[in-house]
């Protein structure tokens, strides 16, 4: 351990961030680097703890404390090693993740958590900068082939680790690049696309095979996947928005905020994209839906220039601060402010919408909600809700995006031509434990399995499937589990 008492001696310290006024005016990450010497500092923190809750914490069961060993002794091509040994992809997670491990770390009890995300980020950015980031193709080749659909989260790394042990794999993807929700469903500002090529860049350099504008299914046959590759990992991802069907859903102006999103990345890639434009600009924009995909929402609007953006959802405001229902180490549900909140916006709960308005011509106006009151059960959790009378009201407004969740993959095309069973959720039905569906040569990863998740559960699932996958192939695998490495 590098300073036995640094929990005690330093404190928190997040990177500065370029202020809410100017990065709105642009599309770019705005968050700063913490200098060498409060990086130091931050890793000292860690407790080195005897049992590492962080660890366990974390979906992929990265060896935290070692790697802030690591960082703290300045040893940065080991705190690389280390962090590569159980993440692929550690500079989308150092980005995006809201760090379970944190909510985990035995300082977070009665202090402020290690700062794991940002050193995890650093780790990878400075190992890129240094040169230690390399493409590593195998040397040997197995001569079995994969082909993996979907280049999402899990898919990559599901590819990842496949070529690794030296299968070939190929990856399809039916939009027009590889990447999914990194690329399509994440904005800039948090997630910029030139973080994402040069992964891919490498992945290629390695000798994966990325197939773009390839819908499996529709205009790649089936049948000839299923002749010509060993097996096939399914990683299209839960893409089927959940939506309101409410009077006045019809009304232009209502769009799904995955729609929304994508639209804006492409946008902001100069790639092409054959629907409407759907614009923020000069709008009254209202966001139904509390999670990071309306958070998104409210920081691409303001982007936009937005007359107004408003975020509300019909369940109650979470509580700031942990509860006798959210016991450490558990993941606590709080309430979240994101830096797309700082840029603006109001936010209400408890409110459910009751109706689209749209004039004579069809074009939103208006919402018509209402706030809601919930019975609240032994265990902290709203379980039903009545209507407070005297609160209905219509509230303006041009655009309402939806970012109401996800609730399946899509089942027509690929799945339904397969025959691939599904579970009660409407997911691929495969199990946690062989990742295998129904048709034995034919593996599921990530939210198509799991249903809608976190990143690092798309990695994390990713990993384990290509374990199975190498397992099926090979009758045995050198792929380290993830229980291997979070209880080792």
């Amino acid at each position: 351990m590098g300073k036995v008492t640094g929990f005690q001696e330093y404190d928190r310290v997040a990177p500065t961030r370029e202020a809410a006024a100017t990065r709105i005016k642009h599309y770019g990450e705005f968050l700063n680097e913490l200098p060498a010497e409060e990086l130091n500092r931050q890793a000292a923190r860690c407790m080195d703890c005897g049992v590492p809750f962080c660890q366990s914490g974390c979906p992929l069961g990265n060896v935290i404390p070692e790697f802030n060993e690591a960082v703290y002794q300045a040893k940065w091509e080991l705190a690389a090693n280390i962090l590569l040994s159980t993440n692929n992809f550690p500079e989308f997670t150092g980005r995006i993740c809201p760090a379970p491990c944190e909510s985990a770390c035995v300082l977070g009890i009665n202090r402020p958590p290690v700062s794991i995300e940002e050193i995890e980020k650093h780790i990878i950015e400075i190992a890129f900068d240094k040169g230690y980031i390399k493409a590593k193709a195998p040397l040997i080749r197995t001569g079995k082939k994969v082909a993996v659909i979907g280049s999402g989260p899990a898919g990559l790394a599901a590819a990842a680790q496949l070529n690794k042990v030296g299968h070939e794999v190929t990856v399809f993807e039916r939009d027009d690049a590889p990447g999914g929700l990194l690329r399509y469903g994440i904005p800039d500002f948090k997630l910029q696309k030139n973080v994402v090529d040069r992964r891919i860049d490498l992945m290629k350099e390695e000798g994966i095979i990325f197939k773009c504008n390839a819908n499996v299914g529709e205009n790649v046959e089936i049948s000839t996947l299923l002749r010509d590759f060993n097996a096939i990992v399914l990683a299209g991802g839960s893409t089927i928005p959940r939506d309101l069907p409410i009077p006045g859903r019809a009304a232009k102006g209502v769009h799904f905020a995955m729609d929304f999103l994508k639209q804006q990345n492409k946008r902001v890639a100069d790639r092409k994209f054959d629907v409407e434009d759907i614009l923020a600009s000069g709008k009254n924009v209202i966001v139904i839906g509390g999670g990071d995909t309306g958070s998104d929402c409210i920081g691409t609007s303001n982007r936009h220039g937005a007359k107004s953006v408003t975020q509300f959802e019909i369940m109650p405001m979470p509580p700031q601060v942990r509860n006798e229902h959210m016991p450490w180490p558990n993941y606590p549900m709080l309430l979240k402010n994101t830096s797309s909140h700082e840029e603006g916006a109001q936010r209400a709960w408890s409110v459910n919408t009751k109706n689209f308005i749209a004039d004579e011509n069809g074009n939103l106006t208006a919402l018509k909600v209402v706030d809601v009151e919930w019975d609240i059960d032994a265990n902290g959790r709203p379980v039903s809700f009545k209507e407070v009378a005297g609160t209905e009201r219509d509230l303006p407004c041009e655009l309402v995006l939806l970012a109401m969740g996800f609730l399946h993959p899509q089942k027509e095309g690929l799945i339904e031509k397969l025959g691939i069973e599904l579970d009660n959720r409407g997911n691929v039905k495969a199990s946690e434990h062989t990742y295998q569906t129904n048709i034995a040569k034919i593996f599921a990863a990530g939210d198509v399995r799991r249903g809608q998740s976190l990143v690092v559960w798309a990695i994390s699932e990713g990993r384990e499937a290509a374990r199975k996958v190498d397992e099926y192939l090979m009758g045995i695998t050198k792929l380290a589990s993830r229980d291997a490495i979070a209880y080792a």
